[in-house]
């Protein structure tokens, strides 16, 4: 078993509760960790033996693709799409932040981190 990352996937998407951030649009910073089955990967040294990273990371591109209010909601579908479309993978955590979100003063980002477990226990 391993588990394998995909860490600092940035976008440019239209999330917010602000009617300003659904127009205006701001900078997104995602870190995903899947657990797979990796044993016959390291053997075979084959793509098709484990997860592609270019589809997985089309998947999260295309999630990011879509407005939400919230980053519960952006972390939520993007772990259920990968659940969906990758049926390979155990486990998934995925942590989404807003780079320099509109809060009043200096701030950095602002994250949400959502496991498998926490999208299960919802559905």
């Amino acid at each position: 078993m391993g588990m394998i990352s995909i860490e600092g996937m940035e976008f440019f998407s239209y999330h917010g509760h602000f009617k300003e951030e659904q127009v205006i649009g701001t900078r997104f910073m995602v870190d995903l960790f899947i657990q797979v089955e990796t044993s016959a990967a390291e053997v075979s040294d084959k793509l098709h033996d484990t997860v592609n990273y270019l589809s997985v990371y089309e998947t999260v591109k295309r999630e990011m693709e879509q407005k939400s209010h919230l980053l519960e909601n952006v972390a939520r579908r993007i772990i259920t799409a990968i659940h969906h479309e990758f049926p390979d993978v155990l486990d998934a955590e995925v942590k989404v932040s807003k780079l320099n979100p509109p809060l009043g003063g200096k701030i950095d980002r602002v994250c949400v981190t959502l496991n498998s477990d926490d999208v299960n226990e919802q559905a």
